[in-house]
């Protein structure tokens, strides 16, 4: 049985679909989609605020499932606990989608839709054990020219609400967990200016106040640009998360303590630059970890070489079928990675490599990565490119993989899910 792929127009219409059982253990229901910016998957959406947590007890390993060993022994075959938590950390990510004003011709569009109190409860996640404690706002440097406002009615709104942090402070969360957790979640592209952004693809130098001084590290220059830019009615995305970041050290600072940063497509790139800028300010940082989704690269060789010896662990989940993920730049290797004893071949990459190293478009992977294939499910429309980027698609993925020599099982254990896919 295969899905259709119903795109959603308006914030209250229900969809269409067949009835998939990839996941006979979930509870069905017909309820409303909200506005999301990439196609929608059109399966059922799985109401779980009635049902109880099964979610595994991490306890005293919960080092090992946040990357202490960079994930050794849990990515291949993927670990049911490792799963648990990816899936997890993927819907604090959709409640930020579900959160966000996609109505462009709605005052409020770019904003986040609930008041802090209630953002998890109305986006599906009443029984995480989370309470959020802050919204964040990343601002574009990008500034449109006065008579694009003429030939077009789409909104320049420069700041734009893009997810929010949430600290765990359900007892019996904690005691499961093994810590008290704070989740940074972010979402994907939204805006026009965000769009913009993301198309700014060369690589720039990372400011010497951010802990890189004169190791040469890059990064994209819109990613940056969104990280740090600012207007006098609204700080920095960096500035909010530090902010709270210390503040949640000061607060909860002697007691177990992680910061799981997560988030997909754009917010995925922004989370590695999070994840980058706590542990090089905060020397008493606890651990920072990133499960990043469909997310692009972010920055060259030196950047990834700081992030690790910052001990930065991060996790990327990656659909080989998402040309998200390819994107942007190459990754050209240096020349003792080329073949041995091909001296011609080694000579030829490294022209390539200066070429393109010039026009700052040489860019590093970064991480552990977990791949997955949209081609491995039966449920899911083959060769769409937005279907394939979809955060539904990951969370579908990761839910049925179990190996690269197995990689997708049509009919999957139980798994908690507190928001729905």
């Amino acid at each position: 049985m295969t899905l259709s792929v119903t795109p959603t127009s308006q914030p209250n219409t229900s969809p269409s679909f067949s009835k998939p059982n990839f996941n006979p253990t979930f509870s069905h229901a017909t309820t409303q989609t909200l506005p999301f910016n990439k196609s929608q998957l059109a399966w059922e959406r799985l109401r779980t605020d009635s049902l109880e947590s099964n979610s595994p007890r991490l306890g005293h390993k919960w080092t090992q499932y946040q990357g202490i060993n960079h994930w050794e022994g849990l990515l291949d075959p993927l670990d049911d606990n490792l799963r648990a938590e990816i899936l997890r950390y993927g819907h604090f990510v959709e409640s930020a989608y579900r959160a966000f004003d996609f109505d462009t011709n709605s005052q409020t569009y770019a904003t986040c839709r609930f008041p802090e109190t209630s953002l998890l409860a109305q986006t599906g996640m009443r029984k995480s054990g989370y309470r959020v404690t802050k919204n964040l706002h990343a601002t574009c440097g990008v500034q449109l020219p006065n008579w694009v406002s003429s030939v077009s009615q789409l909104p320049r709104a420069r700041s734009s609400w893009i997810g929010y942090v949430a600290v765990c402070e359900d007892e019996k969360e904690i005691k499961r967990l093994g810590r008290r957790d704070v989740v940074i979640a972010l979402r994907g592209t939204a805006t026009c200016l965000e769009w913009l952004e993301n198309l700014r693809v060369t690589l720039t130098k990372l400011p010497n106040y951010m802990g890189c001084g004169s190791h040469g590290c890059m990064v994209e220059n819109g990613f940056l640009s969104l990280y740090v830019s600012k207007t006098g009615a609204c700080p920095s995305l960096q500035d909010m998360v530090r902010e709270e970041v210390a503040r949640v050290i000061q607060s909860y600072g002697h007691e177990p303590l992680s910061i799981s940063i997560t988030g997909h497509s754009l917010g995925a790139a922004l989370a590695i630059l999070s994840a980058y800028d706590i542990t090089s300010t905060f020397k008493n940082s606890p651990m920072v970890s990133v499960v990043s989704f469909g997310g692009p690269r972010v920055g060259n060789d030196k950047f990834r070489a700081q992030l690790e010896k910052s001990g930065t662990r991060i996790l990327r989940i990656v659909n080989s079928d998402d040309v998200i993920t390819k994107v942007p730049g190459l990754v050209v290797p240096d020349d003792d990675m080329a073949c041995s004893g091909h001296v011609h071949v080694a000579g030829l990459q490294s022209w390539f490599r200066k070429v393109v190293q010039d026009m700052q478009l040489v860019y590093a992977d970064v991480g552990q990565e977990l791949r997955v294939s949209s081609r491995e499910s039966a449920y899911l429309k083959k060769g769409d490119v937005a279907t394939c980027h979809d955060l539904k698609t990951y969370l579908h993925l990761v839910n049925g993989f179990v190996s690269s020599s197995c990689p997708y099982m049509s009919k999957t254990t139980q798994y908690p899910a507190e928001a729905s896919l």
